[in-house]
């Protein structure tokens, strides 16, 4: 069989030796995330028809107005997660606090968290632009046996087994990596099945698209304002294109594919940053390093920051390596 016309199955049977902990549990984390995405992908494309947009009338954790379907699409992978019975723990940007998931038995003997951003960039769902969930799958380190604890959830980035994106666009598209190169999957929507369209993604090293909400240019760091006026000087292969969605899935999906950089950076509205760490920032910045790109908070690698809280936030330069390096010279020189 070609290459290109690989299942999403087919593939992760064939790549289960790489996974550093090949037991099956990593291939079926991935299967699940498969399923669930299928069952979520089928609403999203429903949503203009029935009553699930809109919002749901509570806030999340974060103080923001749930929309319907992000209830709905946290709802599914957590089902689909604890029903399959190969996590011991999950943590979702929808709720509070994690949740501990046991056995059928009453035990605690699964090796998995994950974490997840089960839809984002919802408040784009009412004008049909793309969504997408993000995922991030953790080795526990807990005992076997015990219910899991925040330690298990607020591990840096580097400790990292597997993360991706499912993004709900014009097709439907899973990408992710398990520490061995990125691949993305094309869902078949004639017969609910992934294939393999995109193998081993590279970012190009150099980009000319700059992705930022230039409606809060008065609200960044001077590293950031500097950064922004030298992608728009009209120099050398200058000045860059200016793209952002504000669905963080899609804006990293075209930078990746084209060249190009992210930034969600401090601002004096979001002193911290907006972007969480555990949900997005994290598991984009693994796929970002697998893809050759590069992830950082402005001045250190993203995934090396140790969590501190189940929701922390932080700010976020994600990209092509050149590009990310350069922000990074902004920034350092602004506060020398």
């Amino acid at each position: 069989m070609e290459e290109r016309n690989k299942t999403l199955g087919e593939f992760i049977i064939e790549n289960q030796k790489a996974f550093q902990y090949s037991s099956g549990e990593l291939s079926r984390i991935i299967n699940s995330i498969r399923l669930a995405a299928k069952v979520v992908n089928y609403k999203v494309n429903q949503a203009g028809l029935v009553d699930i947009i809109g919002a749901a009338g509570e806030q999340n954790i974060q103080g923001e107005d749930q929309q319907k379907l992000d209830v709905y699409a946290n709802e599914v992978f957590i089902q689909t997660l604890i029903n399959r019975e190969i996590v011991c723990g999950i943590a979702s940007e929808e709720n509070d606090d994690f949740i501990t998931v046991q056995g059928s038995d009453n035990s605690h003997n699964n090796k998995y968290v994950i974490l997840m951003d089960p839809l984002d960039g919802s408040s784009n769902i009412d004008v049909n632009v793309s969504v997408g969930t993000i995922f991030s799958v953790f080795r526990r380190i807990t005992p076997i046996g015990t219910p899991v604890t925040s330690e298990d959830f607020l591990q840096p980035g580097i400790n990292q087994v597997a993360a991706g994106y499912v993004i709900y666009g014009t097709s439907t598209m899973l990408v992710y990596t398990t520490g061995h190169g990125v691949n993305g999957f094309t869902l078949n929507p004639a017969i609910g099945t992934f294939y393999l369209s995109h193998p081993n993604m590279k970012y190009p090293k150099d980009g000319n698209i700059y992705s930022v909400n230039e409606g809060n240019y008065v609200h960044f760091p001077q590293g950031v304002k500097n950064y922004i006026k030298y992608c728009q000087r009209e120099e050398e292969d200058r000045p860059y294109t200016s793209r952002y969605i504000g669905s963080l899935v899609s804006d990293f999906h075209r930078n990746m594919i084209k060249g190009g950089i992210y930034l969600y950076p401090t601002s004096s509205k979001a002193p911290k940053g907006k972007l969480r760490l555990l949900y997005e920032c994290n598991p984009m910045a693994f796929i970002a390093e697998q893809a050759g790109g590069k992830a950082t908070d402005g001045f250190g690698r993203i995934m090396e920051i140790q969590p501190t809280e189940l929701h922390q936030r932080v700010p976020f330069f994600c990209g092509s390596y050149n590009m990310v390096e350069k922000a990074e010279e902004f920034m350092a020189e602004a506060i020398s």
